[in-house]
């Protein structure tokens, strides 16, 4: 079986070999780099408007000159045929670059070769102008519905030695061949271009513009065209131009597509690869050889996943010596054949696929060892699931609160966000949602979320949904819930009020929770000082971690969010006449910024239509109001905007600024006094170069958090992704209670951290649906903890001494003394008077058992280098002979 399946394999690349090449270069154009990608894929059908926002989102990550769209898991009424035709037939796209070419286009490619069950140009708007910004007209398409006739398909097979192969994988080869040549004949990046192939899969399509993504959606009237998975690209080339409409992502395997954020170093070497392959790319882009790369795995050497994910992501260092012995004995063999043509650099890629030979369809997010671009990953069970991969959380939350308003089912948080850490022996830091029948007989679908080794994901499926426009007016319990909301009001105690709340909120079911919620809201528009209670009681429910019983935490958060959107939003209008500490001011109100006056204190912004960045943002209004006299602000309605508290000028102390929604990148980046609370997960490049002030996020922060930053003491309940606090000096002082996923304190240069030194501490836990404190498995899981650091420390909570030698990198385990302890506690207990997190019970204590802090945590410092280390640095580095004086 074996040696005829490497026959069949020689035979496919031997056959390649006779494709034309021309005069193809295995040069790259300089391109790409912080590109913005996103996906989804649901257990049903949806609308392409629903990859048209999170697109539009992230457009300051395009540049208008590449974007494109995929999906997958399409429909009969979309497509005009049935389900059989959809499922057995290859749907080839062609690009018309020049109309003409199509004519000439059939007679060379399709009508020689193929049986056309339906042919037609697909629909666009009438003139390219009517899309705003659109300056490049986008490609007449035409769709046909493919098979490769049998006389054909028989003599290509007996022509290349194929007779003992499956007759669908040959005319899967076959399609493959056709393309390639219509391409070199019709397109070829550095011959005269017609016409290309945009896709040819089955049951997938591609489409693609010199533009932004979310236009493609628009131009090809994408709105009603129903799938189950979706994917885009916003192409951001920061080392040149797309010089040609191929360029932009997505990219097809054969019934894959493939975006791709990031820039390979090795383009050459991994080309090379592929010409000894006989594969030659065409377009001249790190996302073709990507998935030119995953069409051989797959389709040619037929590999599984799990191996593919491997080949391309290899794992190495700590995380191979973690791996089973029969898991690293294939690992060994797959590396020593792929690891010189695996790429190499920063790279992340999201994947469509219909896995047809196993009757499901596919979202793959594979990110590189090195996590060097961000990514996100989500899940939400229910009646409907969905599994959702993007650069940014906050794009996440465009789609689901834009799938929310079209079909109440879908709640706009997620139940579960992570990030992945590439070459994970845990997860293997890929994940893949897969679209599957139920197995139930009566057509429908379900979502199963794992990771690189096949390992579900799992959340709790006995949780109960919303139904969120259920009538809760007329509640049995009404009149009980609202004198004792009232009583709780009557009093100076929010914070009772808010125990109140957490004590009763287990047992009540949703229109309880809605109406407790509502009478809130509606006591909060009577005077400021019910708003001010409200606020605190809300802002409460949204920031702990407590039992909510049946009901589901993503719903609960999502409707605790409404309420404290309405106080915020009936808040009176800076313009308008009045009094009372709140101001409220947005993007249609923003001229009317000025001096607080009279007892004006705390100015709320609705962010929600400001640009994410530059002249006019919510960032700049921040400022502009922090210079007319405002110091508190209430910020909310976020969608990805940036900068937030940045650019106040320097010593900004007495300033706090509460963020809600989905903030975006650079959060609290230079700031020098102000305190900063977010009350959601935030984004990347938090606290950058941050000086001083007061950080406090109420969830997780993501990739490159305080890189550079200079002081400030900063809280963070949840988790960090890839490579926090490199290049930080001075006096910052940190807290993840979560773990970080590798690269904690790269290159720290924070002096001594018991003279007023930096340090960070990693408590290394995770919380469970109740919200109860547990230790995770291992503290911190990556390679690379304190790696060439030079001052500060790291206190790591590890009672069970996990931690070994080889996750160091310069640092060294060192004795934690009483001053060490000393120093750290007041920052524990001010984490505990932030999250909840009890010093004595949820971290000195461990299985039931209290024990001494310097059995609970440790302490990693920089190496000290003596003058040997130093003659050998200089002697492999420099090649320079050190003589001793």
């Amino acid at each position: 079986m074996y040696n005829n399946r490497e026959a069949i394999i020689n035979k496919i690349l031997a056959g390649r070999a006779n494709l034309p090449r021309g005069n193809m270069s295995l040069e790259k154009p300089a391109e790409e780099g912080g590109c913005g990608v996103t996906g989804f894929i649901c257990s049903i059908p949806v609308g392409g408007r629903h990859i048209f926002e999170p697109s539009l989102q992230m457009h300051n990550r395009g540049n208008g000159k590449g974007g494109g769209l995929a999906a997958v898991g399409l429909t009969p009424d979309s497509l005009g045929v049935t389900q059989e035709i959809i499922d057995t037939h290859y749907m080839l796209q062609i690009a018309l670059l020049d109309p003409k070419a199509r004519p000439d286009v059939e007679k060379s490619n399709i009508e020689p070769y193929l049986e056309v069950h339906k042919a037609g140009k697909i629909p666009s708007v009438d003139d390219f102008r009517d899309i705003a910004g659109l300056e490049v007209k986008p490609p007449d398409v035409w769709r046909y519905f493919v098979k490769v006739k049998s006389d054909i398909l028989g003599r290509f097979m007996e022509d290349n030695g194929l007779q003992d192969m499956d007759p669908q994988k040959a005319e899967d080869e076959f399609i493959y061949r056709n393309t390639y040549n219509l391409n070199q004949k019709f397109y070829s990046s550095l011959g005269k271009q017609r016409a290309f192939v945009l896709s040819h899969g089955r049951n997938i399509m591609i489409l693609k513009i010199v533009g932004y993504a979310e236009q493609v959606a628009q131009y090809y009237l994408l709105d009603d065209f129903k799938a189950h998975g979706w994917i885009a690209h916003q192409r951001y080339p920061t080392k040149g131009r797309v010089w040609h409409p191929g360029g932009a992502h997505p990219f097809i395997g054969l019934d894959e597509a493939l975006v791709h954020n990031g820039d390979f170093a090795n383009y050459h070497a991994v080309s090379e690869y592929l010409k000894q392959n006989n594969i030659f790319p065409q377009f001249l882009t790190d996302t073709e050889v990507s998935v030119l790369m995953l069409d051989l795995l797959n389709r040619t050497f037929e590999y599984p996943m799990e191996y593919i994910i491997e080949a391309l992501a290899p794992t190495s260092e700590y995380d191979f010596d973690r791996l089973p012995p029969e898991k690293q004995h294939i690992y060994r063999y797959i590396q020593s054949n792929h690891i010189f043509n695996s790429p190499d650099g920063p790279w992340f890629f999201i994947i469509a696929r219909n896995d047809f030979y196993n009757n499901a369809l596919q979202l793959i997010g594979i990110t590189d060892t090195a996590m060097l671009r961000p990514q996100v990953f989500a899940l939400q069970e229910g009646e409907v699931q969905i599994g959702l991969i993007c650069s940014e959380k906050q794009a996440i939350d465009a789609t689901l609160q834009s799938l929310a308003t079209e079909d109440s089912r879908f709640c706009p948080v997620a139940d579960k966000y992570w990030n992945a850490r590439g070459g994970s022996a845990a997860d293997g830091g890929s994940f893949i949602f897969t679209i599957k029948d139920n197995g139930k007989g009566n057509g429908e679908k379900e979502l199963v979320c794992t990771n690189k080794f096949g390992e579900p994901v799992v959340i709790p499926k006995d949780k109960i949904s919303c139904d969120i426009a259920a009538d809760i007016s007329s509640h049995a319990d009404a009149g009980s819930i609202s004198k004792e909301i009232e009583s709780a009001f009557a009093t100076n105690d929010s914070a009772g009020a808010a125990i109140y709340f957490i004590k009763n909120i287990t047992g009540w079911d949703y229109a309880k929770l809605r109406y407790a919620c509502n009478e809130m809201v509606r006591l909060a528009g009577l005077n400021d000082e019910n708003a001010e209670k409200a606020i605190y009681v809300l802002t409460a429910l949204n920031d702990q971690l407590y039992p909510v019983g049946a009901k589901k935490r993503s719903w609960v958060l999502h409707i605790v969010r409404n309420s404290l959107s309405a106080i915020f939003k009936a808040a009176r209008d800076l313009g308008s006449a009045g009094s009372g500490i709140y101001g409220h001011i947005d993007w249609d109100s923003r001229l009317s910024i000025r001096a607080p006056e009279n007892n004006e204190k705390i100015l709320i912004i609705n962010a929600r239509n400001f640009p994410p960045e530059g002249d006019d943002c919510d960032a700049r209004l921040i400022c502009a109001a922090y210079e007319l006299g405002w110091k508190q602000f209430i910020c909310y309605g976020y969608k990805g905007q940036r900068f937030t508290g940045c650019g106040l000028s320097d010593g900004a102390d007495g300033v706090r600024i509460d963020v809600y929604g989905s903030s975006g990148d650079y959060l609290a980046s230079g700031i020098d006094g102000q305190e900063i609370y977010v009350h959601d997960n935030a984004q990347d490049q938090l606290g950058q170069i941050m000086k001083r002030g007061k950080l406090v996020v109420y969830g997780d922060v993501g990739q490159t958090f305080m890189y550079g930053a200079k002081g400030g003491n900063v809280f963070v309940r949840g988790n960090a992704a890839g490579r926090p606090l490199i290049n930080a000096v001075g006096s910052p002082r940190v807290i993840i209670n979560g773990t970080c996923l590798d690269y904690l304190a790269e290159s720290f240069m924070a002096g001594d951290s018991l003279n007023g030194g930096g340090f960070v501490i990693l408590n290394g836990l995770r919380f469970d649906e109740e919200g109860n404190a547990s230790g995770l498995e291992s503290p911190y899981p990556g390679s690379n903890l304190f790696s060439l650091a030079s001052g500060g420390a790291i206190y790591i909570r590890d009672p069970f001494r996990e931690l070994v030698n080889e996750q160091l990198n310069g640092g060294e385990y060192v004795e934690l003394t009483q001053a060490d302890w000393d120093l750290i506690r007041p920052y524990l207990e001010e984490n505990e008077r932030l999250f909840g997190i009890s010093v004595e019970n949820d971290l000195l204590t461990i299985n039931g058992e209290r024990k001494d802090y310097s059995e609970v945590y440790r302490k990693v410092m920089a190496v000290k280098s003596d003058l040997h280390t130093l003659e050998s640095i200089a002697s492999e580095e420099y090649g320079v002979e050190w003589e001793e004086e």
